[in-house]
């Protein structure tokens, strides 16, 4: 039930320009999901980001943008289900077991993914920072929903303590320096 770098995936599921400003405590799921990003870089787990209808909603913000890794994905849908088309498995690192899925909203495009995740035999952990959507309420339904059906919901320091999985190594002086102050 741990997570392992060597298994592990992180998704960002529609983290875009115009649909961000509609989010509840946008600025906080921003920060959560760039600072996930910026560690799977590091501890070089793979990223695949999506992007529903980019041209209506805008490319993924600048400032997840900015810090993808050269080797991340990004796929364009236009399902609710970021598995619906199989992009996403077919991305660098698609094939991976475990899911650690951040984005926007998490009662549409986020539940939906997660669902057809569970469904396909993957273990899926949602950051709870790293989520939302329009409404808290929508946020709060989406996570007790995900949950009842088999998904993990976690903080993004779970995420990073069990990828690290033992302290004194230089990885780990290096990522609680970075990242865990």
């Amino acid at each position: 039930m741990l997570l392992r770098m060597d298994q592990s995936l992180l998704l960002l599921v529609d983290l875009q320009e115009r649909l961000l400003p509609a989010i509840d405590d946008a600025s906080s799921v921003v920060e959560a999901s760039v600072w996930l990003t910026r560690l799977a870089g590091h501890l070089h787990v793979p990223v695949i980001c999506t992007e529903q209808y980019p041209r209506g909603l805008g490319p993924t913000v600048s400032e997840l943008r900015a810090c993808l890794p050269a080797t991340a994905s990004t796929v364009e849908k236009i399902h609710f289900s970021a598995m619906a088309d199989g992009g996403v498995c077919r991305a660098a690192g698609g094939d991976r077991q475990q899911f650690v899925v951040a984005g926007t909203e998490a009662h549409v495009c986020v539940l939906q993914t997660v669902l057809d995740l569970l469904a396909a035999g993957r273990q899926v952990y949602v950051v709870e920072e790293a989520v939302g959507s329009r409404r808290s309420s929508d946020k709060a339904l989406a996570l007790a929903r995900m949950r009842r059906h088999g998904a993990d919901i976690v903080s993004r320091e779970m995420v990073a303590f069990e990828w690290l999985q033992q302290a004194g190594t230089d990885i780990f002086r290096q990522v609680s320096r970075d990242f865990i102050r």
